[in-house]
């Protein structure tokens, strides 16, 4: 398997690149829009088909490359299915592997972020790699104050979908805004402050003091990502740039 971490510097979000070396298929975890050329470059470079864009939940501090990217490349958008979006051509959900040439998906249903929120955990082999969205970042967590975000299903998805995974899995989040690119089950267990030695209550009574700042994307990014990263007539001028392609595709898709 062909694997690339890359990063979208204004949002700090993670694109996770994974390829079958075999068939040359790759699959784009979490694009993003501003993106995208970038990422067609690189599968280019590297002589890989860009077969799909995997959603891990609809994105509130940016806009999906998804559209884009099938505007451009002809790549499917999968989506969980729950979400019900019409603009996307696959839906995934728990139980059911999702196959990109001879790399297996796991899909794990993990709300708390949102009512929808799923990771992916894939075999290479060799190790364990969870691709863990805004569920569990290093030492940190998703927010739940808003998006249908819940801090008690937040909590259950970590300690019983994560947290019992070997120690020595890799866990690749959705973002990181210390420049931070990797950690492990083992590692969030013990350093998490969120997590670690935390009860429920303890948890639920953290998430609710954070106290965050209003996400300065939400409110064109949410009905945007549920349209698969079709630009909403309210984004402000400064993030309009890579609307271009999508807004002249009118209603197609």
């Amino acid at each position: 398997m062909l694997f690339k971490q890359l990063i979208e510097a204004d949002s700090c979000t993670y694109t996770y690149l994974l390829a079958c070396e075999e068939t040359g298929e790759a699959i784009l975890i979490d694009p993003v829009i501003d993106t995208v050329e970038r990422d067609l470059e690189l599968l280019q470079k590297l002589d890989l088909k860009p077969s799909y864009t995997l959603e891990t939940h609809i994105h509130a501090d940016h806009l999906t490359g998804a559209r884009k990217m099938r505007e451009l490349a002809n790549s499917k958008i999968v989506v969980p299915e729950m979400d019900q979006l019409e603009c996307a051509d696959l839906g995934i959900k728990e139980g059911v592997t999702f196959r990109v040439g001879s790399i297996e998906i796991q899909p794990l249903y993990t709300p708390g972020h949102t009512d929808t929120h799923h990771a992916y955990l894939v075999d290479d082999g060799t190790q364990k790699l969870l691709f863990s969205g805004d569920a569990l970042l290093i030492e940190a967590c998703g927010r739940t104050d808003f998006q249908s975000g819940d801090p008690q299903a937040l909590y259950h998805s970590i300690t019983q979908k994560f947290f019992t995974l070997a120690d020595e899995t890799l866990v690749y989040p959705g973002h990181d805004y210390e420049k931070r690119q990797i950690s492990t089950i083992g590692q969030e267990k013990q350093r998490n402050p969120r997590l670690s030695g935390k009860t429920e209550a303890e948890f639920i009574e953290i998430m609710n003091n954070l106290n965050l700042p209003y996400p300065r994307k939400i409110d064109f990014a949410v009905p945007g990502n549920q349209m698969c990263g079709k630009c909403p007539a309210n984004v402000p001028a400064q993030y309009q740039g890579p609307c271009d392609i999508v807004n002249n595709m009118g209603d197609q898709g």
